[in-house]
């Protein structure tokens, strides 16, 4: 793997993404990201995952310079793994815990929600969905998600908001489940993932597929015809000019 680096050590894996000074998700890091946690779904020795990033960001989002470069249909593709991933994230049938290092911004919130847990480090990193912003939309998958930690009315004042909230704030408003020093931050999501991992892995799974799978179930009802919607939205013409005004900065 190029972008992810995988450790374990007693039972609990970590998975760090490193991709520049920014962790931008492109199709790569979506496909490193999958393919290690169906192997990590099925590996004896591991019962628990953390996901984590390196540096100032935990993910920028989607790497949008990158995406430029690409046609309607290959985009579609894209959007259309990186939709599987998170849903596959949030169906992972072991605990998996975000230790959210520093900012997490649009996809990168998105993989956060996806987890069990979100704990973000007490610094300058800020953690929402700010795609209205720019001019773009989001994904009935990611929609779902905010939902079933946040409720409706606050997921829908986080989208329509579009802002980019700091640790204290993303706490109060329940998009993050802690908020710690950032030297306590490994420390306290090995703490909370060997929590969740110390119970029966068996009923963890039963239990958590029962939560989940009506969601996941709602999420693909609607899921091809958001992305369809978003494909559009994004290269209309003032979306499309407000993209190349983006550049990823570390």
């Amino acid at each position: 793997m190029d972008f992810l680096r995988l450790s374990t050590g007693d039972g609990i894996a970590e998975a760090r993404l490193e991709r520049g000074k920014v962790n931008a998700l492109n199709d790569q890091v979506v496909q490193e990201l999958s393919t290690c946690l169906r192997e990590l779904a099925v590996d004896p020795a591991v019962r628990a995952t953390i996901l984590t990033g390196t540096g100032k960001f935990f993910s920028f989002g989607f790497d949008i310079p990158e995406f430029l470069a690409y046609s309607r249909a290959e985009f579609t593709r894209y959007l259309t793994a990186f939709a599987g991933l998170y849903r596959e994230m949030f169906l992972h049938p072991q605990p998996l815990v975000a230790a959210l290092n520093g900012h997490a911004v649009a996809g990168g919130c998105m993989l956060a929600t996806a987890c069990d847990a979100r704990l973000m480090a007490d610094g300058k990193g800020k953690i929402g969905l700010n795609e209205i912003g720019f001019g773009s939309s989001v994904f009935a998958g990611s929609v779902q998600l905010l939902a079933y930690w946040l409720g409706e009315r606050r997921a829908q004042e986080v989208l329509f908001s579009g802002k980019l909230h700091a640790p204290s704030e993303a706490l109060a408003i329940g998009l993050v489940d802690a908020v710690v020093g950032e030297a306590e931050l490994a420390g306290e999501a090995r703490r909370v993932a060997g929590a969740l991992a110390a119970k029966d892995p068996a009923a963890f799974r039963s239990i958590k597929g029962l939560l989940r799978r009506p969601v996941v179930e709602a999420m693909l009802s609607r899921e091809a015809a958001s992305i369809a919607e978003f494909v559009d939205l994004w290269y209309s013409p003032q979306t499309w000019k407000n993209l190349q005004g983006i550049t990823i900065r570390g």
